[in-house]
């Protein structure tokens, strides 16, 4: 595994929400409107699709991890645990457990990949700026992403049809702009990092409220 090649495929999706890269919080607008517009919005196999799109997260998170590491190059190859420590990224809280109510789960899905979408964008770009030519890191940035918000179109789905929910307070972590190169690079590891921890936990907890009757 290199930082050039060819890159994995790109995952179709279909984009019901365009996430801002900005580090606040906010009420994000699931759909456009007051309410939400009926099962319309829903693919006919939108929970299959869902569970699918978190187990392909969850087996290329340490990967992308490890990638992104080797293409930081030193001291980022060799000192990952210290450089890479993500106690300071304040992902959303995640206070759910497969005992918990399918309503809750779903929420706090949505929250954890609208902070995720946005800190990949933040991380993409930087790399775009600081390792243009490392090709198969991007296209697995560029494709997390894409998953990514094809997994908060099925959420918005779900939501609306489930519970008449349209909207949900999110936040969107701190953003990189202004800062230097080494400061950039290791945000991105912790981001990383902290994902590789947390879309294991979310799998845990989302796969079985998904699983097939």
């Amino acid at each position: 595994m290199g930082c050039g090649g060819e890159g994995t495929g790109v995952v179709p999706f279909v984009a019901l929400l365009l996430l801002q890269r900005r580090p606040v919080a906010g009420r994000a607008l699931l759909v456009t409107g007051s309410s939400c517009p009926g099962h319309g919005l829903c693919r006919s196999n939108v929970q299959e699709q869902t569970r699918r799109q978190v187990a392909l997260l969850n087996a290329t998170a340490q990967d992308l991890f490890s990638l992104y590491l080797k293409c930081q190059g030193e001291p980022f190859s060799s000192e990952a645990d210290k450089l890479c420590n993500p106690s300071g990224v304040v992902f959303p809280p995640f206070r759910v457990n497969r005992t918990s109510e399918r309503k809750e789960v779903m929420v706090a899905m949505y929250q954890l990949f609208a902070f995720l979408n946005a800190s990949l964008g933040n991380i993409t770009r930087d790399q775009e700026e600081l390792n243009p030519t490392a090709k198969e890191l991007l296209d697995r940035l560029h494709n997390t992403t894409k998953t990514t918000r094809g997994l908060i179109s099925n959420l918005t789905c779900l939501l609306c049809k489930n519970y008449n929910i349209f909207q949900v307070d999110v936040s969107y972590g701190e953003s990189s702009k202004g800062k230097g190169t080494f400061r950039k690079k290791q945000q991105g590891c912790q981001v990383l990092r902290k994902y590789v921890q947390v879309i294991a936990q979310a799998a845990r907890v989302l796969l079985p409220h998904l699983s097939p009757p």
